[in-house]
């Protein structure tokens, strides 16, 4: 078995070497708030909605909220929030926004919160990326370049809870 562990090896190497996709290198800044990893998972053809993922740390010594977002490529942007109650899987819009603590950092990704597109004009199509606007409630708003990846983005590890909506 010494092939197997050396090509095990070997692969994990290679792995490592690979450019990191684009997304993985774009921050933003916005007062004490930085804004990473801005994703959104690649839709099937007239999919009605989508799920988009970004990461928010906030530097400062006050808390921060996350009021809003929209973009060109859907007729409403959401905030949600994906939890399980017992055995059922809940998702819902957090209609107050989703609060940054201050030292803090908080993750938008699949199985969470996220942010939920609705009526999508086009599919978003991997590899593609479209603006999207993030309004905070003190620090104000900022347009971040959102990268499509994978609808399988997402899957491979445990998540709160899996499927509906896209996300």
């Amino acid at each position: 078995m010494p092939f197997l562990r050396n090509l095990k090896l070997a692969i994990a190497l290679l792995l490592l070497a690979l450019p990191s996709p684009s997304w993985a290198e774009e921050a933003y800044q916005l007062g004490d708030l930085s804004i990473t990893m801005p994703m959104a998972r690649a839709t099937l053809p007239n999919a009605p909605v989508g799920g988009g993922f970004v990461t928010v740390t906030n530097n400062g010594t006050a808390d921060d909220r996350l009021i809003s977002a929209a973009s060109d490529v859907a007729g409403r942007v959401e905030i949600h929030e994906m939890a399980m109650d017992g055995d059922v899987m809940k998702m819902r819009e957090l209609e107050e926004g989703l609060l940054i603590p201050a030292g803090e950092t908080v993750v938008l990704q699949p199985g969470g919160y996220h942010l939920m597109f609705m009526k999508l004009n086009s599919a978003l199509v991997e590899g593609d990326a479209f603006a999207v606007t993030l309004v905070f409630e003190d620090a104000g708003e900022i347009d971040v370049m959102m990268t499509v990846g994978p609808r399988t983005m997402g899957t491979g590890h445990k998540m709160k809870g899996t499927g509906g909506h896209g996300s």
